[in-house]
């Protein structure tokens, strides 16, 4: 969300653009008003963006309007900051078993892993969907027949941008991915899942965004 700003905060930015560098007693001065009651103001706008402050020097005007700023700041949120537990299943595990697990952990996409807890493979909706309409055992098929396979698998990781992630999942148009640290194990490049990002995780982004949780 763009801060929308009151009017003696507005006049403030005027002073600043024409004036600055400019103390805040002098800014006070010109409002006919005390250091004090502009404070709250003036951390406002430095705290947004609008304005920088220096030492002995005083407040300046960033020239930065605020769609700029909101870039900005959507542009510094990073993976790690978002992702959620992941859910993850064993390649050994049946179909069955991943049915009942993506339903009661309520998520459109699980992760498979081996028996040392490396990501091997996603379960997606669909796949399981295309399983369940054959007639195959489901509790006997291991999820590993109908799962999806690296290279086809889209990983992030913990310090990617989420803006990045949001475009991977919009041009995929898939639900999540899997967030991954990469670790070397017998000159093998493995990935340990540590966490997921969905498409929910980029909505709460912007709704914290938008609650100016996020400075």
């Amino acid at each position: 969300m763009i801060i929308e700003l009151n009017k003696r905060q507005q006049h403030i930015l005027e002073i600043v653009k024409d004036k600055g560098p400019i103390t805040g007693e002098q800014i006070a001065e010109k409002l006919s008003l005390t250091r004090a009651t502009l404070r709250p103001d003036l951390a406002i706008l430095t705290m947004a963006g609008f304005l920088d402050a220096r030492p002995r020097v005083g407040y300046f005007y960033t020239g930065k309007t605020g769609a700029q700023l909101l870039t900005e700041k959507i542009g510094k949120l990073t993976v790690k900051n978002y992702q959620s537990i992941p859910v993850v299943v064993n390649e050994s595990a049946s179909v069955y078993d991943a049915i009942c697990t993506m339903f009661l952990e309520d998520v459109g996409t699980l992760f498979v892993v081996n028996r040392t807890s490396h990501l091997v493979g996603i379960l997606s909706r669909k796949d399981l969907l295309r399983a369940s309409m054959g007639k195959q055992d489901l509790e006997s098929m291991p999820v590993n027949i109908i799962m999806t396979r690296m290279p086809n698998i889209t990983t992030c990781e913990p310090t990617d941008l989420l803006l990045d992630v949001a475009q991977i999942l919009i041009t995929k148009q898939i639900d999540g991915l899997p967030v991954v640290n990469f670790k070397e194990t017998a000159g093998e490049t493995k990935m340990e899942v540590v966490g997921r990002v969905t498409k929910t995780s980029i909505t709460k982004a912007f709704v914290d965004i938008a609650n100016n949780k996020i400075v």
